[in-house]
């Protein structure tokens, strides 16, 4: 009897320690996770009144235009009455380029380079160049300049009138980086008009590229650079450098060729 009633007692023990692991079990597999609960958004307001989406401040500063449609804001580089804005790159003497009775300005071969005076971040430059009328040579030897932002990144000018030549060195290319959309040049006894916006790059205080310049370039009211990136130096031999640097002038370029410029002015951006 006492044998029988011990292996009942250890049955019944052995029973509810059974139990107790099961709904231990059984509680950690129901246990569920916490529940995510999405804020509701209020639903934005129906606009019914066209003064809600108005802003009248800043007021955006009103400029005028001079004979020559040079803007109120523009510094003046060149109206064809001096070169005072204008030193020689080579050795920071006066220009000494041609000024015309008609008021344009023609290279005066192997006289060199010329540039501002001023230096000059981010900004709007708007010039007008011509060709020689006489056609004296193909390729890159005919009606050859270009226009430097910062006296390192160079938009070409060429007349590129039905002269043949490697496609980033035509008129309007960012110098071996960028070919022109359109080749939009006139015949070489015409004017041309650049419109050209450069975004400088910026660099951090270690000197290293943090952002690329950029250019937009119009010619003679057509699209032919669309806010492209600028890769570092225009080279004619090798590949682009990026030096950190900061502003720096405009140059005008003596590539030996008798280009004629008028009505060259800018904008600070």
């Amino acid at each position: 009897m006492k044998r029988l009633s011990y292996g009942i007692l250890m049955m019944t023990i052995f029973f509810f320690s059974c139990n107790e692991k099961k709904e231990v079990t059984t509680e950690e597999k129901t246990e569920r996770p916490e529940e995510i609960i999405e804020e509701k958004k209020e639903p934005e307001k129906e606009i019914t009144d066209p003064k809600e989406t108005e802003v009248w401040e800043p007021e955006p500063k009103a400029i005028s235009f001079n004979n020559n449609n040079v803007p109120s804001d523009a510094i003046v580089l060149f109206d064809g009455s001096n070169l005072e804005s204008w030193i020689s790159t080579k050795d920071s003497t006066s220009a000494k380029w041609s000024i015309n009775k008609d008021k344009t300005m023609t290279v005066l071969p192997k006289s060199g380079d010329i540039q501002t005076k001023q230096n000059f971040g981010s900004v709007q430059l708007h010039l007008e160049w011509s060709a020689p009328d006489e056609i004296q040579s193909e390729g890159q030897g005919r009606g050859n300049s270009g226009v430097f932002f910062q006296n390192r990144y160079e938009v070409q000018i060429l007349d590129s009138y039905q002269n043949k030549t490697y496609s980033n060195g035509q008129a309007t290319a960012v110098y071996k980086q960028h070919i022109p959309l359109v080749n939009a040049t006139k015949a070489p006894d015409q004017w041309q008009t650049y419109d050209i916006i450069f975004h400088a790059p910026q660099f951090d205080a270690s000197g290293s590229k943090t952002k690329s310049g950029t250019f937009t370039v119009i010619h003679n009211g057509v699209l032919v650079q669309d806010h492209v990136e600028i890769l570092g130096t225009t080279e004619y031999i090798g590949h682009p450098k990026n030096d950190a640097h900061g502003k720096g002038p405009i140059k005008l370029q003596d590539h030996g060729n008798l280009v004629q410029y008028r009505n060259i002015w800018i904008r600070e951006l």
